[in-house]
């Protein structure tokens, strides 16, 4: 066995495994490492635009937080102004009623009053005419004498 020969056959040999790596392997090879570093470019690019959309969301839901209180705050300043406001006609309505039920229960002690004094008046009137029959010892008839009687019960 002659070692040149050999030599020489090994060269080829890797002479045509470097020339098939180069034609066939590497270019898949580098086609493959290209679109996984275009993967991830895009990942981080998506990374980066989520941080960046966040970023924005977190501002808007701030604002709308923001907004919600000052709603809330205006709602609750709303109710408190309905609530006197409400109260204030409950007391006027009340005091309507009271002045209504005072007026009522005075019309109706003047009607009593004046009740209990057209009943003195019978009284007196009866008083006077049995009075009058005493003294005068004999019946006073009341139906012929009412023309008198009614004077009588003006003048008391």
């Amino acid at each position: 066995m002659n070692v040149n020969m050999s030599l020489i056959g090994q060269m080829i040999t890797f002479a045509v495994l470097v020339w098939f790596s180069m034609k066939f392997v590497f270019p898949a090879l580098n086609t493959a490492l290209d679109e996984r570093a275009k993967r991830i470019a895009d990942g981080l690019a998506a990374a980066d635009q989520g941080k960046a959309s966040m970023a924005v969301a977190e501002k808007r839901a701030a604002e709308a937080l923001t907004s919600a209180r000052d709603e809330a705050a205006q709602r609750v300043a709303d109710a408190e102004k309905r609530a006197q406001l409400v109260a204030e006609e409950i007391k006027t309505n009340a005091k309507a009623e009271a002045d209504r039920i005072i007026a009522q229960a005075k019309a109706e002690a003047d009607q009593q009053v004046t009740q209990a004094r057209e009943a003195l008046r019978a009284q007196v009137a009866d008083l006077a005419v049995k009075g009058a029959e005493q003294i005068l010892k004999r019946e006073v008839n009341a139906s012929a004498h009412a023309d008198l009687l009614a004077r009588l019960a003006t003048e008391l």
